[in-house]
């Protein structure tokens, strides 16, 4: 069987591409594409040319980044917020017909090893065009929450909400992951999420969904007089010198936005980083209040749970937990998070022209006709 594959040849030359796929082996799934998301930081960084896995080759072993990258382009693999239907199966864990989330990138059909890959059942009720948060971008916010969680309440916390419950929440960043992230803040008890960006356009997307916001105005230095993190320090206190959030998630890969992050907490507190710093972050002042208050900045990226939490937080769990808030708020994301259904046939071209800052997308949705 032949799928299209979206392939990015060079910078800003995207195209789907024929190519034959492998046949369906025992204990296999053959996997016809409904939908797939992008993801726009990840996947615009490599159309940019600015993608840090352009530059260097990672690791995996040493954990270490190292100059020099081993034939960047083509890139044969962009994406991972697919969803399929089983259009042939080898193993009776699935059969034909189910709608399932994995993620495999931009394709019309791909074919799946359940075992090494994380392949999950769909609920019936459930939009499957939501279903492209199922697999790794909603796990990836499940995961911040997780790391507050076992910030709280160490390791072997067994409730997603340990780490918000009750407390006053800051989201830097109302981008997908921020949004998504405030959403699961809400939903497992927060007494109070906040949303800093300085787009009003997304902004206004996090107020429609019921959350708090307030303009971040791209400064560092507290001289505007819409500084967030005067206006949170003056509304939140906690006692004498103890003012602002007790929990910040930052999901801005901008590195002011790790400034802000730092800004708006309270003195001790725990900034769970989600961003991704596609250009580092050369300039965060780590000598103000990150040094004087007694800061800590934890990644909560999807490679990794919290040390001691993988027994029982696998991938499939922060999974169940996405379909979770997709149930509960799925409307409002299908209405505010998904802005762009298109067939696959146009992703070069959407893909391209948001790159070049000629169209604002929150998730876009590529199509697949049956």
């Amino acid at each position: 069987m032949r799928r299209r594959n979206l392939v990015l040849s060079a910078p800003g030359r995207l195209e789907l591409v024929g190519e034959e796929l492998p046949d369906v082996p025992d204990g296999g799934l053959l996997l016809h594409t409904v939908a797939t998301g992008l993801s726009a930081g990840t996947e615009l960084a490599f159309v940019k040319g600015e993608h840090p896995a352009l530059g260097s080759t990672f690791d995996p072993e040493l954990g270490l980044f190292a100059a020099g990258a081993d034939a960047a382009y083509p890139v044969t693999r962009l994406g991972y917020m697919e969803v399929a239907r089983v259009a042939e199966s080898r193993t009776p864990a699935f059969g034909v017909g189910d709608l399932v989330a994995t993620p495999y990138g931009h394709a019309t059909a791909h074919v799946a090893d359940p075992v090494r890959e994380h392949v999950v059942p769909l609920p019936a009720d459930l939009d499957p065009l939501l279903g492209v948060y199922v697999a790794h971008m909603g796990p990836i916010c499940v995961n911040g929450l997780l790391h507050a969680a076992a910030d709280v309440a160490g390791p072997g916390t067994t409730d997603l909400g340990d780490g918000v419950r009750g407390r006053l929440v800051v989201v830097v960043g109302a981008g997908v992951i921020g949004l998504f992230t405030a959403l699961l803040a809400a939903e497992h008890g927060a007494a109070e999420v906040v949303v800093v960006d300085p787009d009003e356009r997304r902004l206004a997307v996090a107020s429609a969904l019921g959350l708090g916001t307030l303009h971040d105005p791209d400064r560092s230095d507290g001289a505007s007089a819409d500084d967030p993190a005067r206006t949170l320090k003056t509304r939140w206190r906690h006692g004498p010198g103890d003012h602002g959030a007790d929990v910040v998630f930052q999901c801005r890969g901008r590195s002011f936005a790790l400034g802000t992050a730092l800004r708006v907490l309270r003195p001790q507190g725990t900034v769970v980083d989600l961003a991704f710093y596609t250009g580092g972050a050369d300039d965060v002042q780590l000598g103000t209040e990150f040094h004087h208050n007694g800061l800590r900045v934890v990644c909560a990226q999807i490679g990794r749970v919290p040390r001691g939490s993988a027994p029982s937080w696998d991938r499939a769990r922060l999974s169940r937990e996405t379909v979770r808030l997709l149930r509960s708020r799925g409307d409002d994301v299908r209405a505010h998070l998904v802005t762009d259904v298109v067939d696959l046939e146009e992703a070069a071209a959407l893909m391209t022209a948001v790159a070049a800052r000629e169209r604002h997308v929150l998730t876009a949705v590529f199509t697949v006709a049956p």
